[in-house]
């Protein structure tokens, strides 16, 4: 029978569905992205921070789960992966407890003297160009300055000047790896933008490369969401930084108090909270801008402290630090089977918890996640032979991106990979598609 669609109408329409795809795979993963983030006050801020929390996260994990049993127990783990998932905590919080940290200069800083502030601007790039000449700097680092609301704004631009020029002068004009700056309370499109200029600005006076200089934007209030206009703003936001962006991060307090939410019915759980985590994901995953969710804010400390307590006093900071350790892995867990792979931290005693969370995450289904992406490479494989159509390669691309996440957060080590899959951490960085075309 004669084809009514002519071969260069054809080619002339897959010509424009390829020039107006939006590039993105589920399984595109950056081969190293941080699992969490950790705000800490400016004026606090040491070169030695970040190894100071993991000493403290490494003595609270041995007081209160110093062996496999009490560990299983405090996470309720089964038996399989407890071993296997005791162990990666521990050797994460020996080696590199503290992936991001955030220098923080808004609410876990608070309003002080502009000569204070100045001092410190200066105080903490000075620790953290030390940080970064003597290679105790966190693999992921930056500073969040106050929002750019007209209160604010003239404050967060002098800190965001002093700091950086402060910083490169003390490393020689390099900046350190995976740096970003942090704008708060975002709501409008020019306050993004703004800060993309000032950027831009500071490279041009400084010889950086264009674009070297990354920001993030926090998601706090409603108007992130949808503007005055009834639009989805997220993108919007997102583009005004014009390549710059490349994280958004959740605060839920922020976002549930502009509602009206009163305390005790904040939680991250709250509709109001997935409301926002839906928007961000459908908005911002398709740019591949990395997402981080929000904090737990219940906090796993000891309800007495002192020497010669009791037994019972013991048993009470066990149980207050255990209910502590349960509700944050919960909040972990839920952010990670939500697609947020990433979240803050507000203490040292967390770092376990969120180890802990994020290992015993992948380790769960490792086997289970293995088998099935082999059974779909068979199935795609004998299609390919046949000429039969497989058509669910989207389950195929969500074990992929498994695979990736796993391997990026230290879940699973690259030989593993091999073994369970068959796929090198090369194949599961790239589409279903793809590994098929590359076998046929």
């Amino acid at each position: 029978m004669k084809q009514s669609f002519s071969d260069v109408l054809v080619k002339n329409i897959f010509a424009q569905l390829s020039q107006s795809a939006i590039r993105h795979s589920p399984s595109a993963v950056q081969m190293r992205a941080p699992v969490h983030v950790v705000y800490g006050g400016a004026h606090l801020f040491k070169a030695n921070t970040p190894q100071k929390l993991g000493l403290l996260a490494l003595n609270n994990l041995r007081e209160y789960a110093p062996d496999v049993e009490r560990f299983a127990e405090a996470f309720a783990l089964n038996s399989e992966i407890s071993q296997n998932v005791f162990e990666l905590v521990t050797a994460k919080l020996e080696t590199e407890a503290v992936e991001d940290f955030r220098i923080d200069f808004e609410d876990g800083y608070g309003f002080r003297s502009d000569a204070e502030e100045d001092a410190d601007a200066v105080k903490s790039s000075d620790e953290l160009a030390k940080a970064f000449q003597e290679k105790t700097i966190s693999p992921f680092s930056g500073l969040r300055i106050k929002s750019f609301a007209p209160e604010t704004a003239r404050r967060a631009i002098r800190t965001l000047d002093l700091f950086l020029s402060n910083l490169l002068a003390k490393t020689g004009g390099k900046l350190p790896p995976n740096f970003v700056v942090t704008l708060p309370k975002v709501e409008r499109e020019t306050e993004v933008a703004v800060l993309s200029e000032l950027l831009a600005e500071f490279e041009m006076q400084k010889n950086l490369p264009e674009k070297s200089l990354k920001l993030e934007i926090l998601i706090e209030t409603p108007l992130a969401i949808v503007n005055e206009k009834g639009e989805i703003n997220l993108r919007k936001l997102v583009e005004a930084a014009g390549g710059r962006c490349v994280a958004a991060h959740f605060g839920a307090y922020d976002f549930t108090s502009a509602f009206g939410i009163v305390a005790e019915h904040q939680h991250l759980r709250h509709p109001l909270c997935d409301f926002a985590r839906n928007w961000m994901q459908a908005a911002l995953a398709p740019l591949g801008i990395r997402l981080s969710d929000s904090v737990t804010t219940l906090l796993p400390v000891a309800v007495h402290r002192g020497e010669n307590l009791s037994p019972e006093q013991l048993a009470e900071n066990r149980t207050a630090v255990w209910t502590a350790w349960r509700e944050h892995f919960s909040n972990v867990t839920y952010s990670l089977s939500n697609g947020f792979y990433q979240s803050w931290d507000l203490h040292p005693a967390q770092l376990p918890t969120r180890y802990a969370a994020v290992y015993a995450f992948f380790a769960a289904s490792m086997n289970s996640s293995a088998k099935r992406l082999r059974v779909f490479l068979d199935k795609a494989t004998q299609a390919s032979l046949t000429g039969n159509q497989f058509d669910d390669a989207a389950s195929a691309n969500g074990l992929l991106n498994f695979f990736a996440r796993a391997l990026s957060c230290g879940a699973i080590e690259e030989s593993e990979i091999l073994e369970k899959t068959g796929l090198s951490a090369e194949d599961v960085q790239i589409s279903f598609a793809e590994i098929m075309q590359k076998r046929n």
